[in-house]
């Protein structure tokens, strides 16, 4: 293999960001809003998506200067306030989706009944999630990164067990069970897919850290924008497949055990073969697998985007150094220990509406600043206008769901954003802060 990464390791990297954790972690809180219509859920999702990937893509053509999110604001705006704003947004999303991957990879490991699920009235996920994070901190600090060969097979293996579930889904449906297949056409009219597909948006985050590291992709604008547009239908197919198999086959799992529904169907698919056990065993191995995997991956990508804001002074110093070799530790520690503190106290629904809310405004941010560019030969305005809309209607939906359904949450991330936002506004604009200060109180 040579040194740079090609359109197969490009896109092998964008499905593995995706549906590292994504399907395993989100799908019981999107069933549950929509159940039979999850199909329309992820579809109206990976459309938004795909609009923004189509933003990323032109914007990062017409630049010199690429990067990602961050970069682009930079050259576009011209405002390191917004960009760095924009930056910790990410970084803040990323910490959601490593938390909502712990909490996932926690249910499952629970879900094998070797650990018990309660000690002494207290439950053992909070504990086994924290675990997880610190070891792939551990691991992260070591310099473990898995390389474009390797990323291939893992990904093939994550994504061929979860083609295999579908297919053998369908062909207990259709030729075994006699079930009717529901298709949610009652849900159609209603805000309940809309919802959904809002809250499963992080599902659909991952193919933007292909941007992060273009140095190490051949011909990287042409090869990431092959990859962003085969991976995002690829993953929306492959969600909507799983979704359907899984509310049609264990509907009465996704009430009483969303988090881990996907097991039970496996199990029930298997029935016909002898396979029960095997098939429930496999899946949650996968699991385990593919939600380890995402966290690694997206604190290696996290922490290198913030060493990236460092260099950048968009990020404080005591957090970091822009100078070291390889992460700067400090900040693979600090994204660590917030992403255990939230894995930790938050519910899975809680989690998954705050790093979809950080994606929904970072993505739909990039799509508008695609369609400032309008005017420009390469830019067709409709594609970005899709994604921007599409994420302005999904964010107050996210709010809404996050106010009625869990109302304490909802107060808790309010507060967040606006402690978050003043720390960033006293950071960015210090150097002003200071000289207003002076004119104020000359003796300093």
């Amino acid at each position: 293999m040579t040194d740079s990464l090609g359109l197969k390791e490009g896109i092998s990297m964008a499905l593995g960001g995706m549906i590292g954790g994504g399907i395993y972690a989100v799908l019981g809180v999107v069933a549950e809003i929509t159940m039979s219509a999850i199909w329309l859920a992820f579809l109206l999702a990976g459309i938004v998506a795909l609009c923004a990937g189509y933003s990323y893509n032109k914007l990062n053509s017409l630049t010199d200067n690429q990067g990602g999110s961050v970069t682009f604001v930079q050259c576009y705006l011209g405002n390191s306030t917004v960009a760095g704003m924009a930056g910790w947004t990410l970084l803040f999303g990323y910490i959601g989706s490593m938390a909502m991957y712990a909490f996932a990879f926690g249910e499952f490991t629970a879900a094998f009944a070797v650990i018990p699920r309660s000690v002494g009235g207290f439950s053992t996920r909070p504990l086994i999630s924290v675990v997880a994070v610190a070891g792939f901190v551990g691991l992260n600090l070591l310099g473990s990164r898995i390389t474009g060969a390797a990323e291939n097979v893992l990904v093939a293996l994550k994504v061929g067990i979860l083609v295999v579930f579908g297919i053998l889904g369908l062909v207990y449906a259709f030729g075994f069970s006699g079930m009717r297949f529901e298709y949610g056409g009652g849900q159609l009219g209603g805000f309940g897919p809309l919802m959904a597909a809002a809250i499963s948006f992080v599902a659909f985050q991952g193919w933007q850290l292909l941007y992060y590291d273009q140095e190490s992709i051949e011909d990287p604008v042409e090869t990431i924008r092959k990859a962003v547009y085969i991976s995002i239908p690829v993953a929306v197919a492959i969600y909507i497949v799983v979704g359907m198999v899984t509310v049609n086959l264990v509907p009465q799992a996704l009430t009483s055990h969303p988090h881990v529904a996907l097991k039970d169907a496996a199990s029930l698919m298997m029935q016909p073969y002898g396979l029960a056990q095997v098939g429930a065993v496999v899946l949650a191995l996968s699991a385990l697998f593919s939600t380890g995997s995402a966290i690694t991956a997206t604190l290696f990508s996290s922490a290198h985007l913030a060493k990236g804001m460092l260099s950048d002074d968009l990020l404080p110093d005591q957090i970091g150094s822009s100078g070291a070799d390889g992460l700067p530790k400090r900040m693979v520690l600090v994204l660590g220990a917030i992403t255990a503190a939230f894995t930790w106290f938050g519910g899975l629904g809680a989690i998954t509406s705050f790093a979809s809310l950080a994606f929904i405004l970072v993505f739909g941010s990039m799509s508008y600043l695609a369609f400032r560019q309008r005017d420009h030969d390469k830019v067709n305005a409709v594609i970005p206008a899709v994604g921007a809309i599409g994420a302005l209607a999904f964010f107050p939906l996210m709010l809404y769901n996050l106010y009625t359904r869990e109302p304490n949450t909802f107060y808790v991330v309010l507060g967040i954003a606006v402690v978050v936002i003043a720390v960033e506004l006293l950071y960015f604009e210090r150097d002003i802060i200071e000289e207003e200060i002076k004119e104020f109180e000359p003796g300093l």
